[in-house]
This record gives structure tokens, C-alpha cells and sequence, in this order.
């Protein structure tokens, strides 16, 4: 399947905003409520200052609390197979990781090691339910949004490479793409991507009607009603 153009002009737009303001344009585009294909879960941000990060996804299954079943060589393999399939064009592109243990992970395949490979190899962040560890030594700018921090990496392993996934609740297939900050993580529809950014903007003008008039002094109720009547008139 051939891959939507990021454009400059949108990819700039996407650094600016938040993930709960790409949920909104998204239904905004859309032209109605609904839009269900966000995190449902909290995320653990290894960085909570850090801004959005977005790109298509690169997919892969972990497991932690077990050896690798296969021979050691078998198992190195599958990791340098999985940093080869990360590093692929198109850019931009995150990584999406499901670990197979669920709520019971307990190896962080995340920390000082991974998040400076991964930057390296040019990919903008990464989405697990998984763990992640040393907190304060992560890649600089490199944004991993987790289920949980973990001391160890244990028996972390890759599983498997290019598949479906699901994520906090978050189904993603590979090439899907990905906008997420500290907040979660959304797939925007492909079909929506051309017209995301008109998108942004006429939700953020809309919603400037009742937050501008907010910060005047002397709004009241009655100054509510009229900027939320024309809110209205141009919302979903």
C-alpha cells in the first residue's frame, strides 16, 4: 500500500500540537463524534516534558519473562532483523512493541542502549505496553511511552516483526499512522491525512470562540451562552 505524503507544512503542524488535539481535528475532518482509535490506557512517558512525536509505524512482539526458545544465534538474528526492519524508509517512522506478557512485564526492553540505537537509526519515538527503565538516561529528545518502569531487562527478547498489534488498547498494524504524546497515542485514518492540517486549524479557531472570550474581563454566563452558541455553529 502506497504511503500518504507527509508534507513539510503538516509535519511542522505535528510538532506543535498535541495528541488530544489530533483526536479532535481527526473527528473534525470526519465531521462527526466518535473517533475511537486511541490509547485506552495510561502511558508512562519516560520524558513528560518531551513534544509529540508521530510517524509510520514499525510493529514487533516482545517477551520478557522467559528465555528466547530458539538457539542463542537464532535469537541475535531476530534482534539485528528487527533493528534492519526499524531502520526502512519511509520516514517518519515510530515504533510500536507489544509485550506478550501483558500486565505481567517484566523486562524493560527500553532504556539507555535502546533509545540511542533506535534515534540513531532515525525513528521519533516509540509506543509499548512494555517497560522502560533508566529514567534520566534515555536518547535526549527521544520520547518511549510505556506501560510501566521496570529495574531490568531480564529475559527481554524479540518475538516477532511486522504484525499487528495491540498496545494499551490501541490496535496498530505496520504503516499505520502514528501521532503520540504524553497523553497516548492515535492512529490517524490514511484517508484523513491529506486534510489534517485544515483540519487543526479550523477546530483550534473554533474553539478560540469560547476560550478567547473566557479570558476577557467581565465574562459571565451570558457572555458563555453567546460564544458557546457560535462554538456550536462550527463544532461537531
Amino acid at each position: 500500500m502506497e504511503l500518504p505524503e507527509i508534507t513539510p507544512e503538516l509535519s511542522a503542524l505535528l510538532k506543535e500540537v498535541d495528541t488530544p488535539t489530533v483526536c479532535n481535528a481527526i473527528e473534525t475532518a470526519q465531521g462527526k463524534r466518535g473517533f475511537d482509535q486511541f490509547t485506552r490506557r495510561p502511558v508512562t512517558p519516560a520524558d513528560p516534558n518531551l513534544p509529540a512525536f508521530f510517524g509510520y509505524a514499525r510493529t514487533a512482539r516482545i517477551c520478557g519473562s522467559r528465555p528466547p526458545s530458539e538457539p542463542g544465534d537464532a535469537a541475535k538474528e531476530m534482534r539485528l532483523a528487527y533493528y534492519r526492519y526499524v531502520s526502512q524508509p519511509p520516514a517518519p517512522r515510530v515504533t510500536v512493541i507489544e509485550d506478550i506478557d501483558g500486565d505481567q512485564a517484566v523486562g524493560a526492553f527500553w532504556g539507555e542502549v535502546n533509545t540511542t540505537v533506535h534515534k540513531g537509526l532515525g525513528v521519533s519515538g516509540a509506543l509499548t505496553n512494555g517497560l522502560v527503565r533508566d529514567l534520566g538516561d534515555v536518547a535526549p529528545g527521544f520520547q518511549v511511552l510505556a506501560g510501566g518502569v521496570g529495574p531490568s531487562h531480564y529475559f527481554v527478547h524479540v518475538v516477532e516483526i511486522d504484525i499487528p498489534v495491540t498496545v494499551l488498547g490501541l490496535e496498530v498494524k505496520p504503516g499505520d499512522f502514528i501521532h503520540a504524546d504524553r497523553h497516548g497515542a492515535a492512529v490517524v485514518p490514511p484517508e484523513i491525512l491529506p486534510e489534517l492540517a485544515d483540519a487543526i486549524r479550523h477546530m483550534q479557531e473554533g474553539e478560540q470562540l469560547v476560550i478567547g472570550p473566557a479570558k476577557e474581563p467581565g465574562f459571565d454566563i451570558a457572555a458563555l451562552e453567546k460564544a458557546w452558541e457560535a462554538f456550536e455553529n462550527v463544532r461537531n
